[in-house]
């Protein structure tokens, strides 16, 4: 008699003998990179014979087609895989998607560029082999490697960024701006849920948010010149950089959005009085009239302000900008009846001024953000 279950294992596990598992994804955040992600395929075929490997393309729904490209690639090449994400924008948030999306052992990050050095990944590749470490990143700044043609502008915030991230690393790591690391899957999965997901630095986050800290290995490689496209590092990256150092500084405390939020409102203070002292005092405008100007003057600026440092990932233009400023409006008229109202019960009920007027203060600055951030900076 014909054992038809055995027969079904012998063929099932034939099958699986056949499709061996993928040891090594190579995550690739693109935007607008059509010209260079060809390119970048045989480069990595190139470096990586023997090992079984796919490429994953997180695209940000880029204007030039890179996503659409990358699938006609995949047609031919079945190692080759496209992640186009609408509505959503940011480095990290691509690569941590890309990562969740692939079964591979070990996960790659690498720029579609070409200014990485793709042949580094086999070394990278064995040194997780060697079970002593969990992460390997490619360093500029280590014995070896070099910044490439960058000039001198870049080179500094790129060393002032490397300073900053000592306030936060577990580790002497040399690169933490590296955009070029290989990370074992059992690590990353430990570290994933407690990452922010801001900016542009994954590396930093991972590095920041692991426990125990990441036992981890630097090769060097010297970086290359851009062949095509535009190059992204520029300071509204070292801005959000900033915002991801802040929040794993007070993430645990406070979200780092409330705290711009709040200094951009401290700037709003500022604005005001001078705006107030140049109506009154200048040109002697009546004190309702210098009032009213310099509150509107505050607000838009903060508006502004938040529209390009607090809220940048979901930065209003054109139209939307102006419907949102005029929401921006009656959430802060909402905000001033707060303030005032929380302010003047507590001092009839014999609280301190100051103290009074810091209540005030806290409830109309948490009403701001909390509304702006629901009504005015929601979620696309």
């Amino acid at each position: 008699m014909l054992d038809v279950s055995s027969e079904g294992d012998r063929r099932i596990d034939m099958g699986r003998a056949a499709r061996r598992p993928i040891e090594l994804a190579v995550i690739v955040p693109t935007y607008n990179e059509r010209e260079n992600v060809g390119r970048l395929y045989g480069l990595l075929e190139d470096a990586l014979q023997g090992v079984r490997w796919e490429m994953i393309v997180v695209d940000d729904d880029s204007p030039d087609g890179t996503a659409e490209f990358v699938r006609e690639m995949s047609i031919d090449n079945q190692n080759v895989r496209a992640i186009q994400r609408v509505g959503r924008r940011g480095l990290s948030t691509a690569v941590i998607e890309g990562m969740l999306a692939t079964g591979a052992t070990k996960l790659a990050v690498i720029d579609a560029d070409l200014q990485h050095d793709e042949r580094k990944l086999p070394e990278m590749l064995e040194l997780l082999r060697s079970g002593q470490y969990d992460i390997v990143v490619g360093s500029r700044y280590t014995d070896g490697g070099g910044l490439g043609e960058w000039d001198s502008k870049r080179a500094r915030m790129s060393q002032f960024a490397t300073r900053l991230a000592g306030l936060v690393l577990k580790s002497d790591l040399k690169d933490p701006m590296s955009g070029f690391f290989m990370i074992n899957r059992d690590a990353f999965e430990r570290t994933m849920r407690g990452l922010s997901g801001e900016g542009y630095k994954i590396l930093l986050d991972l590095f920041a948010s692991a426990d125990p800290p990441l036992r981890f290995a630097e090769v060097p490689y010297e970086f290359r010149t851009r062949q095509h496209g535009e190059s992204k590092l520029d300071s509204a990256v070292l801005w959000e950089y900033l915002v991801l150092i802040v929040d794993k500084l007070v993430g645990r405390f406070i979200p780092a959005r409330l705290l711009l939020f709040a200094l951009v409102g401290g700037s709003g203070v500022v604005v005001h009085f001078a705006t107030f002292a140049a109506l009154y005092f200048g040109l002697k405008s009546t004190f309702v009239a210098a009032q009213t100007v310099a509150t509107v003057v505050a607000m838009t600026t903060n508006y502004v302000f938040n529209n390009i440092l607090t809220y940048r990932d979901k930065r209003k233009k054109g139209w939307s900008f102006l419907t949102g400023l005029i929401a921006f409006y009656a959430i802060c008229g909402i905000g001033v009846i707060g303030n005032v109202g929380v302010a003047n019960i507590m001092y009839t009920e014999k609280f301190t001024w100051w103290l009074s007027s810091a209540a005030g203060i806290v409830i109309g600055t948490l009403w701001n953000y909390s509304a702006s951030s629901l009504f005015v900076w929601k979620k696309k």
